[in-house]
């Protein structure tokens, strides 16, 4: 089982408190020395080292100054954004438009060799039709009153999926049937999809998985949707935003949780004739 989203950016929060924590103590500073020096309450200090409060830029500088190591303020203040950095607001990320969102990856599936992609609500972009990204995207348009790029941004996608064709990459991919059996824009658009992920699913660098409905779940339960590349990051897709983790003993869970999920999958002939059945009943 995967961690919450929110225990990533909370125990980042927490390594940095105890980070500030150890740096107080070196001077040889009591949390209310500092905070008197700071000019802040004396709590603030408590709440910022158990990570209950996240610091400022200010509040950071003021730190590492009191404390003696001026020169650890720029790190400091580094680690702190990168935390920001970890959990953002699809408004936020997709403030610019579409098309923005969609070639801000662009670097990570150029560099990243083998991925491991599980879905449980759409089909994954690298596997959908023109059609179907569009359809998806017009709805994220709808709901979250993004700028309308959807043909610019559906255009980026497209070029992306280049690299299921070019360079050694190779391409682990687990969706539900319920994602089969989901109709996303209309019935012929949904059609169009599955025929095309038959396609798509028997090349050499895909391996496609499917979990069939009604499979009994042991440890491979249904979790957010998510996608490591190679071992380096997970970016895990919430209703509300977007998570990206890189603490290597977060990863491994997740590359835990894929394996659980891909030992109830079926793959082969065997997906294929869930495909088809999906596409008979939508139909």
């Amino acid at each position: 089982m995967t961690v919450s989203a929110s225990s990533s950016v909370q125990q980042a929060e927490q390594a940095l408190g105890r980070r500030l924590r150890d740096i107080r103590r070196d001077s040889g500073l009591s949390a209310r020395a500092l905070a008197e020096a700071a000019g802040w309450h004396e709590s603030k200090c408590s709440k910022i080292q158990s990570g209950r409060v996240m610091p400022s830029e200010t509040d950071l500088r003021a730190w590492a100054v009191i404390c003696g190591v001026p020169d650890q303020a720029a790190d400091l203040i580094a680690t702190a954004r990168n935390i920001d950095g970890m959990y953002v607001e699809w408004r936020r990320l997709e403030r610019p438009g579409l098309k923005r969102a969609q070639e801000s990856v662009r670097p990570l599936f150029e560099r990243t060799r083998r991925f491991r992609m599980y879905q449980s609500w759409v089909v994954p972009g690298l596997l959908q039709t023109e059609a179907y990204t569009r359809a998806v995207l017009s709805t994220i348009v709808s709901l979250r009153s993004t700028p309308d790029d959807v043909d610019d941004a559906v255009a980026v996608r497209m070029e992306r999926q280049k690299v299921l064709h070019t360079g050694d990459h190779r391409f682990a991919i687990l969706i539900e049937e319920w994602v089969l059996r989901t109709v996303i824009g209309t019935p012929a658009i949904q059609v169009g999809q599955l025929g095309h992920l038959i396609t798509v699913g028997s090349l050499p660098s895909v391996s496609l998985g499917v979990i069939p409905l009604g499979s009994i779940r042991g440890a491979g339960w249904p979790v957010e949707s998510f996608t490591v590349y190679d071992d380096a990051q997970v970016n895990v897709e919430l209703v509300s935003a977007h998570l990206t983790i890189t603490q290597p003993t977060e990863i491994s869970e997740y590359g835990q949780a894929f394996s659980e999920l891909a030992s109830i999958a079926v793959h082969g002939p065997e997906a294929r004739s869930l495909i088809t059945g999906a596409i008979n009943a939508i139909g």
